[in-house]
């Protein structure tokens, strides 16, 4: 009996919470995953006894979401898009319908938002004459955890799924693309994970479930790694510099196992090898989004460095409750917390 090497889909699991009314599982990710980062940095505020009020933190993730949603929709709907249609017809940007039906705002970049949501940000910081360097690092704390909850959305939506695989971790997504049964790789794949293809001429391959990859990697793993150097980093800044870095490497290299954008491909291919993208992809084969994120990776090391130099770089870990205290070094935080820590053990 050949056993089967691969996962299907769950069948219930749908695009709508309610079926026929337009309220998706996406959208509703998106409002835990900002509920998620606005309590990780309240936290964050209170942990460190930093002098931001209620009003103030509210207005900053105010404008932040905002700059991050249209940043997100614009760079999706002129980088990533090829038809022409928004270049043509501008409004259709943010305009949820089509053709008289509600389709939502499909389509985000998370590039687009990153950016606009670092510049909003630096622009409010200014505003408010509070460094960007303390609030953009507690922003580099919280974003990630967030961010998981966006990708666990694009695998309700059965979307950005990756590259076909014989590996146990594959998994058949009822949206994706069919691929011949005529090419010698599709007939290896099917023997591999025991999918009988001998009436078929087009057949459905199990997928890299790259959104739970991402959502694994450059949600939880690059959280836990900039939440143990909040209390640790070894100057101001340091954190944005490291949330950069880390999510550039993550994504970049989790992009070879998800399946390119079918009519966008490689944006940069130094070795034509001729094979099928939804099947290979060479190492010096470069996606959008693996562009995108090396200039990520770049930003991230030139701002530790700069930061690094910049004055006034040393870090106040807990900030006193009023001006003519003494500042909390790193040595009595420490202190501070390994106390906290032993009262909590002999109370348990």
């Amino acid at each position: 009996m050949m056993h089967l090497l691969y996962a299907n889909f769950p069948t219930w699991l749908k695009p709508e919470i309610f079926p026929g009314l337009p309220v998706r599982w996406y959208g509703l990710m998106y409002i835990f995953a900002f509920g998620t980062a606005f309590f990780v940095y309240r936290r964050q505020i209170k942990e460190r006894n930093f002098p931001m009020s209620e009003d103030d933190l509210s207005s900053m993730f105010f404008w932040g979401i905002l700059s991050l949603l249209v940043g997100a929709r614009l760079f999706s709907t002129l980088i990533y898009d090829t038809t022409g249609i928004y270049q043509r017809q501008p409004w259709l940007i943010f305009w949820p319908f089509y053709n008289g039906r509600f389709t939502g705002l499909q389509g985000m970049s998370y590039h687009g938002g990153a950016f606009f949501g670092l510049l909003s940000v630096v622009i409010w910081a200014k505003v408010k004459k509070i460094s960007f360097r303390e609030i953009g690092d507690m922003y580099a704390a919280a974003i990630p955890l967030g961010f998981t909850f966006g990708r666990i959305g694009n695998f309700i939506n059965a979307e950005l799924y990756g590259k076909v695989t014989t590996s146990p971790l594959g998994m058949i997504f009822p949206y994706a693309e069919r691929v011949s049964t005529s090419k010698i790789w599709v007939q290896e794949v099917a023997a591999a994970v025991g999918i009988d293809i001998t009436d078929l001429a087009m057949v459905n391959l199990p997928r890299h479930p790259s959104q739970l990859y991402e959502a694994l990697f450059e949600g939880i793993v690059l959280w836990a790694i900039i939440w143990f150097f909040r209390s640790r980093k070894p100057f101001k800044g340091f954190l944005v510099g490291l949330y950069f870095l880390g999510y550039g490497i993550f994504r970049f290299f989790i992009e070879y196992f998800r399946e390119p954008d079918s009519d966008l491909g490689f944006r940069i291919e130094l070795v034509k090898t001729g094979l099928d993208p939804a099947y290979y992809h060479h190492p010096l084969s470069f996606t959008t989004g693996q562009i995108l994120c090396f200039l990520m990776i770049l930003f991230g090391v030139v701002w530790i460095i700069i930061a690094s130099r910049l004055p006034n770089k040393e870090v106040t870990y807990i900030y006193p409750e009023a001006d003519d205290q003494p500042k909390v070094s790193k040595e009595e935080a420490s202190a501070k917390r390994n106390k906290q820590r032993k009262l909590r053990k002999k109370l348990r």
